[in-house]
């Protein structure tokens, strides 16, 4: 059977799912708000939509009746904006539909004083996007059991890879090396995102599993790899209460936590890149640091 893959929101961490798609033989479709976005999509081999979060489309529609996997990437809001929209279609008009992966956030666990956790961990989210995305998951773990389909939850850490990493923010001029006190972060390469979606859809494979690296670290160790990589000094460290940051970039300090792969692992991904060393290592020698139209801008003082 063809892999028919639809991904709503076809952003950094779905494009990397796509090309794996594609790579494989496979076709991939994917939604977008903006026109130059979708014939960049479209430049990648990908099927093009324009989803603004309100009712789908005719042709849309008829996308989603061929599909065999569904991928969900779309922060949500009040509410999840794929299910508002199409809940009835996913539910009751897409026959071949096999699986449905959706990517939250590590972010739902809240703090855990540094401490090792797994996915039973419990979930005290912090902020109220991450509360959203408890909610969202939730919802889609309901739609699971209400049709039979299986649901696959990947909690991702810090995401990063081309044009998206302590390389970039190093050459921008923009890296900062905060410290905070025995904080630490676990990340993870958008390769490795893709990597393990592909293992569980091939699988049909649901559950929670958190997709993140092998070893948590604090953020301002990393800056510094980077920059040895680079044959640069390192900037300063800045003490965490001194660092002038955005409520938003602070809020990730209020959380601390060193979350676990072992699920995902026994579940038989085995990681490309399994610390961030390994990662940056590549990332240089490639030359693929730098990355392309489809890279963002990273997570606030985190890689």
């Amino acid at each position: 059977m063809t892999m028919r893959c639809f991904i709503f929101g076809a952003g950094y961490s779905g494009r990397a799912i796509a090309q794996s798609v594609i790579e494989t033989g496979g076709v991939a479709s994917g939604t977008t708000r903006s026109a130059d976005k979708a014939e960049e999509l479209r430049a990648q081999g990908m099927v093009p939509f324009l989803f603004d979060g309100a009712s789908p489309s005719s042709e849309l529609r008829a996308a989603l009746a061929e599909t065999t996997h569904l991928v969900v990437s779309i922060a949500p809001g009040e509410a999840d904006p794929v299910l508002a929209a199409a809940r009835d279609i996913i539910e009751k008009r897409m026959p071949a539909l096999c699986w449905i992966g959706y990517l939250s956030t590590v972010g739902v666990y809240g703090d855990h004083g540094g401490a090792w956790i797994a996915e039973d961990a419990e979930s005290r989210p912090v902020s109220g996007r991450s509360r959203q995305r408890l909610a969202a998951e939730r919802e889609w773990l309901e739609l699971g059991a209400r049709t039979g389909l299986p649901v696959a939850i990947l909690r991702l850490s810090g995401i990063y890879g081309p044009g998206r990493n302590g390389l970039v923010n190093l050459d921008k001029g923009t890296a900062r090396r905060i410290v905070k006190t025995d904080q630490v972060f676990n990340r993870i390469h958008v390769d490795d995102i893709a990597g393990a979606a592909m293992l569980l859809a091939t699988h049909e494979t649901g559950g929670v599993f958190n997709v993140t690296d092998d070893e948590p670290a604090p953020p301002q160790d990393v800056v510094a790899y980077a920059a040895s990589l680079m044959g640069v000094v390192p900037p300063p460290e800045i003490a965490f209460d001194d660092a002038d940051m955005t409520p938003m970039a602070r809020s990730f300090y209020s959380e601390n936590k060193r979350v676990s792969n072992a699920r995902i692992r026994q579940a038989g991904y085995d990681f490309r890149f399994p610390n961030y060393r390994a990662a940056l290592d590549h990332l240089w020698r490639s030359g693929e640091w730098r990355g392309g139209s489809q890279a963002r801008k990273s997570g606030p003082e985190l890689l």
